[in-house]
């Protein structure tokens, strides 16, 4: 079983940064893919961001050249700093991995809210 833990959401100005952790802890598995997705209010789940165990990573395109995520193995973590932040950022942030034996775990959220 993995539990994950994120962190660093929080109400910025536009323009602003911010950095959200995702920690994940328990035994019996190797960490694999790892992202975020976000929801708005009334909106589907969308992705943001992926990166492989290896440290390919993948975009939504309205967020390249803004957001950047990284991810360390040794500690079982995974960041996503976010730079020049916008109103339409405004979600809730999903921290979520695929281990070996395969599945999916999904965080709580963090919520991040982008004033303009």
């Amino acid at each position: 079983q993995v539990q994950l833990v994120e962190s660093g959401g929080a109400l910025v100005q536009a323009g602003g940064s911010l950095r959200l952790s995702c920690a994940a802890s328990g035994s019996g598995f190797v960490l694999n893919a790892m992202g975020w997705y976000r929801q708005a209010p009334g909106k589907q789940r969308e992705l943001v961001a992926t990166i492989t165990s290896g440290g390919g990573t993948n975009y939504a395109d309205s967020v390249k050249g803004r957001f950047t995520i990284s991810r360390d193995n040794a500690k079982n973590t995974m960041s996503l700093q976010m730079n020049s932040l916008k109103p339409e950022d405004t979600a809730v942030y999903y921290c979520t991995l695929v281990t070996t034996p395969w599945r999916v775990y999904w965080g709580q959220g963090t919520q991040v809210t982008v004033s303009s």
